[in-house]
């Protein structure tokens, strides 16, 4: 198993990262936190997973050990491959992502390409006991009022909007309003 990986960027394509090694050039899929972090240039460690398929073999990448835990709890959901799973673990850092999971949000899985309700609801359901958090640490770990963030995000998916049209809204107004004046604020960005 290739677990890290120490080297320099050596350029992009649309399948992933080439990290060179010592002259050996990886071929990575990472995610866009590892992208961000190749262009700076320079020396770059990337935990990595390797996925062994009959026909081939695949390396994953990770910023920090925290995303690629993630992402391996996340293969054991039924329905759920490496793709989507890599796809998961970037649509949003993995604190706010298993708070997610703690705190039964469907939606905010659902906005990623490739995930329905179904699958969404089966990702909570499965890893809500894997990644469990005390209420006290989720409630304190979403902005604001707390569950409010949740219904001033929900109040805009009901006016129309994406759940990720709605979440970035909500990142420009203040964290520390009702969940009401947040909308309204949020509307007044538009």
């Amino acid at each position: 198993m290739i677990a890290r990986l120490r080297g320099t960027a050596a350029g992009r394509s649309p399948d992933g990262l080439l990290l060179d090694v010592n002259g050996v050039g990886y071929l990575v899929a990472a995610t866009p936190s590892v992208l961000r972090r190749a262009e700076d240039g320079g020396e770059l460690t990337v935990e990595t997973f390797l996925h062994v398929r009959e026909d081939a073999l695949q390396l994953y990448g990770f910023a920090d050990d925290a995303e690629r835990r993630l992402f391996l709890q996340l293969l054991t959901v039924s329905g759920i491959g490496p793709k989507v799973a890599l796809a998961v673990v970037s649509g949003s850092p993995s604190t706010e992502l298993r708070r997610a999971i703690a705190l039964g949000d469907h939606a905010r899985f659902q906005a990623i390409p490739g995930i329905g309700k179904k699958t969404a609801e089966r990702i909570v359901l499965e890893l809500r006991e894997k990644v469990a958090m005390p209420a006290e640490e989720a409630d304190a770990a979403v902005p604001g009022d707390g569950p409010g963030h949740f219904v001033a995000r929900d109040a805009l998916v009901e006016l129309g909007y994406t759940v990720a049209e709605a979440e970035q809204r909500l990142a420009s107004v203040d964290p520390e309003l009702p969940a009401a004046e947040r909308v309204r604020q949020a509307l007044r960005a538009a």
